[in-house]
């Protein structure tokens, strides 16, 4: 299962999930739910800030 640290393999399923989806454009309040609903995905909604976001935000960019 994924946790918020796992920033390039949520960037992979987020890659499979919305594969016709620029990561720029992509709101932080859209992009933290989409994590959350990945079916990998099994961590605290608290644990995610802006900074984990913005991790997962480049390393979506470096997969596309």
């Amino acid at each position: 299962l994924m946790k918020w640290t796992d920033t390039l393999d949520i960037a992979i399923a987020l890659c499979d999930a919305h594969p016709d989806t620029d990561p720029l454009t992509v709101r932080f309040t859209d992009l933290r739910q989409w994590v959350m609903d990945l079916p990998e995905f099994n961590d605290d909604p608290a644990r995610c800030g802006e900074k984990v976001l913005e991790a997962i935000q480049m390393a979506w960019i470096d997969e596309v």
